[in-house]
Parts: C-alpha cells; sequence; structure tokens
C-alpha cells in the first residue's frame, strides 16, 4: 500500500495561540461512540469546538456567504424549495486564509479518520449553509448522490457557529438508512422530500431530531437520509459543513451530477484514480485504523 502525502500544516499568525492549538488537538472517541457512529450513520459530539473559537469563525464565514449570497437580489417568496433551504457557498477554504484554518483542521480530519476507520482523509469540499430567517425546509436527501466516488467512506462535519434551538432547523437523520437504497438517485428536491419520507414511515426508519448545543458538531455518511426543519426564528441558521473522504477514494463518475461535481470540485483526477487535485489535500493522515465492516 502506498505511502500517502504528508498532511497539510497551517498557522496563520492572526489567529490566537489557544484556538490554533485546539484545531491541532484531538478529540477523543471512544470505541462505543465510533461503533454507534457504523450502525446509526451519524453521530453528535458535544463540545467538539469551544465557543471561543466558533465566535472567532463566525464573523468571518458570515461575512463571505453573504458576500457570496447567490440570492442576495431575491426575496424568499421568489425562491424555490432548494433556495428556500439555504444560502450555499463552498471552498470558503480557499477564498480566505483564516477559514482555511478551520477548514483544513487536523482535529476534524483525525475524528472523520476514525469514524470511518480510514488511515487519512482527504478534503472533498467545504460549504456554508446559512438558512435565512424565515427560511424553509430542507427536504430529504442523501449527499452523496452528487458525489463521483467510487465508495461510501465519505463524511459530512456539520458545525452550527450558534446554538440551534428546533425552531432554526437542525438536521434530522434518518437512523440507518445508509445501509438502505432509498432514493440515492434522487436531487435534493419537493420530489425527493416526498418520496423519502414515504420511504423511512414505510419501513419504520427512526428519525433523530434534536437541537446542537453551542461547540456540539454532527457527523454523518454520504449516504445517510437527513432533511432539517424550517427556520422560524428572526436570526439567520450559521452553518459550517466540511466534507471529508477516504485519502485513497477514486473518482468513479457516472451520472451527469457526477461529471459537474468532476469539474467543480477536483478538475485534474481522472476516472478510476485517487483524488488528489489541489483541491484534495490530505488533512490528516495516521496509523492504519480498525476497518469499518458496513
Amino acid at each position: 500500500m502506498s505511502t500517502l502525502p504528508a498532511a497539510i500544516e497551517l498557522t496563520p499568525e492572526v489567529v490566537p495561540d489557544d484556538i490554533r492549538q485546539e484545531l491541532n488537538q484531538p478529540y477523543r472517541l471512544d470505541r462505543q461512540v465510533v461503533e454507534q457512529f457504523r450502525a446509526d450513520g451519524f453521530v453528535h459530539l458535544p463540545r467538539f469546538f469551544s465557543p471561543a473559537a466558533l465566535g472567532f469563525f463566525d464573523p468571518l464565514i458570515t461575512r463571505i456567504t453573504l458576500d457570496r449570497n447567490p440570492h442576495k437580489d431575491k426575496s424568499l417568496d421568489e425562491l424555490d424549495t432548494y433556495g428556500r433551504a439555504f444560502i450555499q457557498v463552498g471552498n470558503l477554504w480557499e477564498l480566505d486564509p483564516v477559514v482555511r484554518l478551520l477548514a483544513l483542521c487536523r482535529r476534524g480530519g483525525q475524528a472523520a479518520a476514525e469514524l470511518m476507520g480510514c488511515d487519512g482523509v482527504r478534503m472533498w469540499h467545504d460549504q456554508a449553509l446559512y438558512k435565512q430567517a424565515g427560511g424553509g425546509f430542507t427536504p430529504w436527501h442523501a449527499d452523496q448522490q452528487y458525489w463521483p466516488f467510487d465508495s461510501g467512506k465519505c463524511v459530512t462535519m456539520w458545525i452550527p457557529l450558534q446554538e440551534t434551538p428546533m425552531e432554526m432547523g437542525p438536521l434530522c437523520f434518518g437512523r440507518g438508512s445508509h445501509h438502505k437504497n432509498i432514493g440515492r438517485d434522487m436531487t435534493i428536491s419537493d420530489d425527493s422530500e416526498k418520496f423519502i419520507q414515504h420511504e423511512v414511515k414505510r419501513q419504520g426508519i427512526d428519525e433523530v431530531y434534536k437541537p446542537y448545543a453551542l461547540g456540539e458538531v454532527s457527523f454523518h455518511y454520504g449516504w445517510t437520509l437527513h432533511r432539517a426543519g424550517p427556520n422560524t426564528t428572526s436570526q439567520p441558521r450559521r452553518v459550517f459543513t466540511i466534507i471529508y473522504m477516504d485519502a485513497r477514494m477514486k473518482l468513479a463518475p457516472r451520472t451527469p451530477v457526477h461529471r459537474a461535481d468532476w469539474a467543480r470540485w477536483t478538475p485534474s483526477t481522472c476516472a478510476g484514480r485517487v483524488l488528489d487535485d489541489p483541491l484534495n489535500p490530505v488533512l490528516y493522515q495516521g496509523s492504519p485504523a480498525t476497518e469499518q465492516t458496513s
């Protein structure tokens, strides 16, 4: 087995020492948590980030997101279901050297690798997902429907930048749904909401819907079904996400949607080869981990 390239190291001077150190420290995961994650397809991890760290990055991420909001000239009434669900801006790590430190941090990469059972992880991409005040629901979907991967070893870390009560629209997960083939060819839409909701009910899949405390994050597999409720508060729901993949993931495009993501997130990679484009740096490399069985 070939050796992975060294994980990227970043230490911008403007970031306070305690926050920089926090981003490089591992988050302790016991075996029971890892096993539960692999069974359920998701996990909530409390106190993953300190309030100080989130408070430091929040205004930077918010500025970039609002500046690049593709819907800034439209009201919610003028948008479709997808547009009302959230403001979506990708690869902030390319746009700001300070946000880059959070997006590429060792703490997140190590947790992702341990949860999946990989000896290393790469960046797929990051995203800001801001649900505006009064913003609509996010339909049921599976993220990996969009991604041209040859395995299911990919996870999203969902990082709320504020305490997120039910009224703001936190994530709802379908427990164990990554083991089922439900709606895997459906993009996020009213149709995916209707079809997947029906199958979730029909197959008796447990819907886990809970608020997030400040500093709590969640991880979920690319095939884990999830949705989010509307934001009925007067404040935006501010969320930053980082998507990790096995460092040995290979490009396997099969659909037009896959080809679009190929062009956007890993343009120099050839089909059948490891996704080692400059946009996909190794974020963590450790000793060989215990492989997931699913």
